[in-house]
C-alpha cells in the first residue's frame, strides 16, 4: 500500500522516529521547570539535531528508491529553507514570551508541546498541499507570486512592531468560552480555584465552587500555535519550489522544526547578532517565488494566448544545487553584515 509515492511502512516509521526523538529531546534537553536553558546546552542541541538532520539525509542519498543524489538535494535545500525562516519566526516567540511574563525555565515548556502541534498541523499542510500540486500545477505559480510578494512585503518589516496577543481571533474566542486567570502559575497550563458562594437562603451557608481556569501560559500556547500557522503559509510553498515529492517536503520542514525548542534558546542570547536575517530572508523568498515561476512557462504562455498575446516564455529551471548556494550565501551574508554592523555600532 501506497501513500503519496511511498510505501505506508515508510511514512509509519518516520512517524514513529519522531515521537522518539520528541520524547528524548523532552527528557534530555529540559528537566521540567528545574532550570534555565543556558546558550550553552542550547548551542550542543542545536548541534545534535543538525546532526541528526544530516544524517537522515544521508540515508536519503544511499537509500531513496529513486534519484537518491538528486533527493538528497532537495532535502538540504529546503531544509536550509526552513530552518532559515524559522530563525525569523523564534524572534517573534521572543516578543510573545516577554508580552505574557514567562519566565525563560517556562519557556521550554510551551515550546515542547508549540511544536508539537507544529508537526501534526504542518503534515496536515504538507499532505493537503501535494495533493493540490498533483491535481493542480498551475496552483505553484500562485505560490510563487505569493512568495515573491511576502519577500518584498519583508524589506519593510518594522522590527519595532508588538505582537499584540489580544487581537489573536483564537485568543478571542477561547476566552469566550473560557474562564482565564491573570496570574501565572509556573509551568502549569491550567488550575482549578475554589469559590465560595453564600446560600441565599442561609446567610450562614456557604458552599465551595471548583472551576478549571486556563493560565496566560496556555494563552501564550495558543498564539504560538496559531502563529506557526501563518508561517506555514511562507514556509511550505517554498519548500515546495525545490521539491515536489511529498516524502521530501515533510521530511525536511519536520526536521527542520524540530530543533527549534534548542535553536529558540540559543537565538534569544544571541538576537542582537541578525538584525539584517530580515533582509536575507526577504531575498530569500523572492528567489524561491521567481524560481517557482520561471518553471510555469507553459500556463503563463497560455494564459498569454488567452489574453491575445504571444509571450514565448522559454522553461528555465535552476538546478537545486544552484538554489542551495544560493540560499546558504544569501543566509550567510545576512548574518555576517548583522555582525559587522553590530561591532560599528558598538565600537561608537
Amino acid at each position: 500500500m501506497e501513500l503519496m509515492g511511498m510505501p505506508l511502512w515508510t511514512w509509519v516509521v518516520f512517524y514513529i522516529l519522531v515521537f522518539i526523538m520528541l520524547i528524548i529531546d523532552l527528557k534530555m534537553f529540559a528537566r521540567k521547570g528545574e532550570h534555565e536553558v543556558n546558550i550553552s546546552e542550547a548551542l550542543k542541541m542545536t548541534a545534535v539535531w543538525i546532526a541528526v538532520s544530516l544524517v537522515f539525509c544521508a540515508g536519503i542519498y544511499f537509500w531513496y528508491p529513486v534519484d537518491p543524489h538528486g533527493k538528497a538535494m532537495e532535502f538540504l535545500a529546503g531544509y536550509l529553507i526552513e530552518k532559515s525562516l524559522s530563525m525569523d519566526n523564534l524572534f517573534v516567540f521572543l516578543m510573545l514570551f516577554s508580552f505574557f511574563g514567562v519566565e525563560r525555565k517556562y519557556q521550554h515548556e510551551v515550546l515542547f508541546w508549540g511544536i508539537f502541534g507544529a508537526l501534526v498541523l504542518r503534515s496536515i499542510f504538507i499532505f493537503a498541499g501535494a495533493a493540490m500540486v498533483e491535481r493542480f500545477e498551475w496552483i505553484l505559480g500562485l505560490f510563487g507570486l505569493f512568495l515573491v510578494y511576502t519577500g518584498i512585503k519583508m524589506f519593510g518589516h518594522d522590527d519595532d512592531e508588538q505582537v499584540d496577543p489580544a487581537n489573536n481571533i483564537f485568543v478571542r474566542l477561547f476566552k469566550r468560552f473560557f474562564p482565564v486567570t491573570d496570574q501565572m502559575h509556573g509551568d502549569k497550563f491550567f488550575i482549578r480555584s475554589a469559590e465560595r458562594t453564600q446560600d441565599s437562603h442561609h446567610s450562614s451557608l456557604f458552599t465551595l465552587h471548583s472551576s478549571l481556569q486556563a493560565t496566560p501560559l496556555f494563552i501564550a500556547l495558543i498564539v504560538i500555535e496559531t502563529t506557526d500557522v501563518a508561517f506555514a503559509v511562507d514556509s511550505i510553498p517554498a519548500v515546495f519550489s525545490v521539491s515536489r515529492d511529498p516524502f521530501i517536503v515533510l521530511t525536511s520542514n519536520i526536521f527542520a522544526i524540530l530543533g527549534l525548542r534548542a535553536l529558540y534558546f540559543a537565538l534569544a542570547a544571541i538576537a542582537k547578532y541578525f538584525g539584517y536575517l530580515k533582509y536575507g530572508l526577504g531575498i530569500i523568498l523572492s528567489f524561491v517565488g521567481i524560481k517557482m515561476l520561471l518553471a510555469m512557462d507553459e500556463y503563463v504562455n497560455a494564459l498569454g494566448r488567452l489574453c491575445g498575446v504571444e509571450l514565448n516564455m522559454p522553461h528555465i529551471e535552476v538546478p537545486t544545487p544552484w538554489s542551495l548556494a544560493f540560499i546558504f550565501g544569501v543566509l550567510l551574508l545576512s548574518i555576517l553584515l548583522s555582525v559587522v554592523a553590530n561591532k560599528q555600532k558598538a565600537a561608537k
